[in-house]
């Protein structure tokens, strides 16, 4: 559980609301633009829908860690920031040949930013007047199970259940130019809850090779409980690191909540079995609503609806070439356009990515190692925006067994 607590994150768009969404997708449907919904597999682990555990029928472990790498531009300057942290860890287990379960846990938002706001008299002086440091870390995890059940005419049905949990620490620290004393206001928010969602996949073939496959998710709407403290206090203006308050001016608690609403995923694709899959994917939802939240206390942001887009797919020379190792590699690439749902100064905070990757089988098994490479930018630099371009690096490793395999005896 600690290794989720560290800082996971570096972009300044993390400063709004829980902090950045973090996609509910394994290292596979993230390379491949982030479709899964419609995807299922008899040893890969999905975590978009889960339908697809009905189809599961080995035992299957993951785990992966990610890097990201990411450039801020705000019109003037530019910075660059990185972050290493575990995205998932996972364990999926067939029930019979018409049912599977998963558990596992996994970042839900995460925070990350340090920001410095320099203020003048006016625009055309240089001597700077005050400093505003903002910092913020932390965020949210989720513990998930599913279920996923297979009915006639290949229908499958799945629900899942997570518990939300984590810690969000937001600061800001004003100093001024000949003022002795520093003033910093602080949040501590403890969030929890529950969410759920359920899913069904149908899959057809249409000739003796291709299979058409479809699916849908709906995210359930919930809330989330926002319990901590707010801290208002002075402290001496000596431009270090080190915090020594002096005089506190606020200190109470607080309870607000996070309502989250329904979100609807859809998707379809066609492939050939263990050959080569191509989707596409699309999810909308209404806007975050918060009740007073201290975490939204401020006038320059808002939320609209979002919505994604993506498309994508995989290729697999030949899954069970026994001669050559090359043809059992599964390459993968797609994109994907997001409309965030963040307005900030009256503008639409929108992300684009491109992502590609491979799978390195290990042995004779199918068990591999997943590399993933994602490209993008968010935001823009126009309405006191930031701009992010941002390099992101995945690493999974998927281990595969039989369990309760019957034995026979000769």
């Amino acid at each position: 559980m600690q290794s989720f607590a560290q800082r996971n994150n570096i972009s300044p768009y993390s400063f709004f609301g829980i902090g950045e969404e973090a996609a509910q997708k394994t290292v596979e449907e993230i390379t491949m633009g982030q479709i899964g919904t419609a995807f299922n597999s008899s040893y890969k682990l999905t975590f978009s829908n889960p339908a697809s555990l009905a189809s599961l029928r080995f035992t299957t472990y993951t785990l992966a860690v990610e890097n990201k790498a990411l450039t801020i531009n705000d019109g003037t300057s530019s910075e660059s920031a990185s972050a290493a942290s575990i995205s998932y860890m996972a364990m999926g287990i067939p029930i019979g040949t018409k049912a599977g379960f998963l558990f596992g846990i996994q970042p839900n938002s995460t925070v990350g930013y340090s920001l410095i706001e320099e203020i003048r008299e006016n625009e055309n002086d240089d001597t700077v007047t005050a400093l505003n440091l903002f910092s913020g870390e932390g965020g949210t995890n989720r513990v998930f199970l599913g279920f996923g059940y297979k009915f006639p005419k290949n229908i499958s049905v799945g629900l899942e259940a997570a518990y939300v949990f984590g810690t969000i620490e937001n600061s800001l620290l004003n100093r001024r130019d000949g003022v002795q004393l520093a003033t910093m206001h602080k949040t501590n928010s403890d969030i929890k809850g529950y969410t759920a969602k359920v899913g069904i996949q149908y899959g057809t073939k249409i000739n003796e090779k291709l299979t058409l496959k479809a699916g849908g998710v709906v995210n359930l709407g919930n809330e989330l409980s926002n319990d901590g403290k707010e801290y208002l206090f002075s402290l001496v203006n000596t431009g270090g690191d080190l915090v020594f308050p002096r005089d506190t001016i606020i200190n109470k608690s607080f309870e607000k909540t996070i309502k989250t609403p329904l979100r609807t995923i859809l998707s379809a694709g066609l492939g050939e079995e263990n050959k080569w899959y191509a989707g596409v994917e699309y999810s909308f939802q209404n806007a975050l609503e918060f009740t007073d939240n201290v975490l939204d206390q401020n006038t320059i942001a808002s939320y609209d609806k979002s919505n994604r887009i993506s498309v994508g797919g995989f290729y697999t020379p030949k899954f069970n070439s026994i001669s050559s190792y090359w043809q059992r590699i599964t390459y993968r690439a797609g994109f994907n356009l997001k409309q965030t749902g963040l307005v900030v100064n009256n503008t639409a905070v929108n992300d684009f990515g491109i992502s590609f990757g491979v799978g390195l089988p290990i042995g004779q098994q199918l068990s591999n190692v997943n590399l993933g490479f994602e490209l993008g930018q968010r935001g823009k630099t126009s309405n006191e925006l930031i701009k992010e371009n941002f390099f992101n690096f995945r690493l999974s490793l998927t281990l595969n067994d039989r369990w309760f395999k019957k034995r026979k005896l000769q």
